[in-house]
C-alpha cells in the first residue's frame, strides 16, 4: 500500500464512516478495484476507524465528558449499594438505596451499554465471515442496495420524541442487533442504525447522537480483538507514516461529515445518498458477474 492510497482511503473512511453510504464497502471496493494489498490484514480498517472515533470524540466531546463522569459516579454508587446491602444483612436495618438511573446521562450510558452486548456478540461471531466477505464484488454491492431501501425508509419514518428517558432497553437491545450485521461491507452503520433508531421513535438529532455515540465501545472493542494478534506483526517506518496519514485524515474528514449529517438527518435529505447507494451496488453487482 503506497503513501497515496493511505491517504485516499482516510478520505473514503472519513467520508463514508459518517455519511450512511457504507465506510467497509467503500474501502472493500477501492481495495478490489485497484488491487491494495495491505500485509496487516484489517488492522489498517481497523486503525482508520479510530480515526474517526476521534472524530466523534471532538464533535460530541461535551456529550462524552459528561457520560464518562456520570459512568464513574454510577460504578461509586454501586458499589455504595453493595456496603449498604451488606450493613442491612448485619444490622438488620432498611438503609435506602441509591438510585443507580437517576439522570438521563446514566440512562443513555446503560442504553449504550445494553446495545453494545448484541453488537459485541455478532462482530467477534462473525469476524472471519466480515474480513472474507470484504474480497468479493457481490457482496458489497449487494449490501449496499440493502443500504440504499434503508435510507428510503429513514426519511419517509414519521418523526419520534423520544430522549434517553423515553427510549427503552428494548430499543436499545434491537438498535445494538443492527449495528452488528451493519459491519459486513456495504451495510452502511450510520445509516442502519439511524434508520433503526427513528423506526424505534427517537427524537432525530437524538438519532444521529446515540449513532455515532454507541459505535464507540464497538469500534474500540474491534480495535482490542484486532490488536491482540499483532505481537509477532512488524510495521515499517513507511507503513507506519503511510498508516498515521490515513488516520488523520479519516479523522479531519469524518469530523466535517458529522456535522453535515445532523443536518441531512434533521431534513431528511437521505433520498440523495439512497440513490447513489442504489447505483454504486448495481454497478458492483453488475461488475462481479461481468468479471466471472
Amino acid at each position: 500500500m503506497s503513501f497515496l492510497q493511505a491517504i485516499i482511503m482516510g478520505i473514503i473512511q472519513g467520508l463514508t464512516e459518517f455519511l450512511p453510504v457504507s465506510s467497509s464497502g467503500h474501502l472493500a471496493l477501492f481495495k478490489i478495484l485497484f488491487d491494495v494489498e495491505v500485509d496487516t490484514g484489517i488492522l489498517f480498517d481497523v486503525l482508520l476507524h479510530l480515526g474517526t472515533l476521534i472524530a466523534i470524540f471532538i464533535a460530541f466531546y461535551s456529550d462524552i465528558f459528561q457520560m464518562f463522569k456520570e459512568g464513574v459516579d454510577l460504578v461509586v454508587d454501586f458499589f455504595k449499594n453493595i456496603g449498604i446491602f451488606v450493613r442491612n444483612v448485619i444490622h438488620h436495618s432498611d438503609e435506602p438505596y441509591y438510585k443507580l438511573v437517576d439522570s438521563s446521562y446514566r440512562k443513555f450510558i446503560m442504553l449504550v451499554i445494553v446495545s453494545t452486548i448484541p453488537t459485541g456478540i455478532i462482530g467477534y461471531v462473525g469476524k472471519d465471515v466480515v474480513e472474507a466477505s470484504s474480497g468479493i464484488l457481490l457482496v458489497p454491492g449487494i449490501c449496499l442496495v440493502i443500504t440504499s431501501v434503508l435510507l428510503f425508509v429513514s426519511d419517509r419514518a414519521k418523526d419520534g420524541k423520544k430522549t434517553p428517558k423515553n427510549v427503552t432497553y428494548s430499543n436499545a437491545f434491537f438498535i445494538g442487533i443492527c449495528q452488528g450485521f451493519a459491519t459486513m461491507p456495504g451495510l452502511s452503520r450510520s445509516g442502519t442504525t439511524i434508520t433503526a433508531c427513528l423506526l424505534s421513535g427517537f427524537n432525530r438529532k437524538f438519532a444521529v447522537k446515540y449513532s455515532f455515540i454507541m459505535s464507540i465501545p464497538a469500534v474500540l472493542g474491534a480495535a482490542v480483538l484486532e490488536i491482540k494478534d499483532l505481537s509477532g506483526l512488524k510495521i515499517t517506518p513507511v507503513e507506519a507514516g503511510s498508516y498515521a496519514a490515513g488516520v488523520l485524515c479519516a479523522a479531519v474528514v469524518g469530523y466535517i461529515c458529522i456535522k453535515t449529517m445532523l443536518v441531512v438527518v434533521r431534513k431528511k435529505k437521505f433520498t440523495i445518498f439512497a440513490a447513489y447507494c442504489l447505483v454504486v451496488g448495481l454497478i458492483s453487482i453488475g461488475g462481479y458477474f461481468y468479471a466471472v
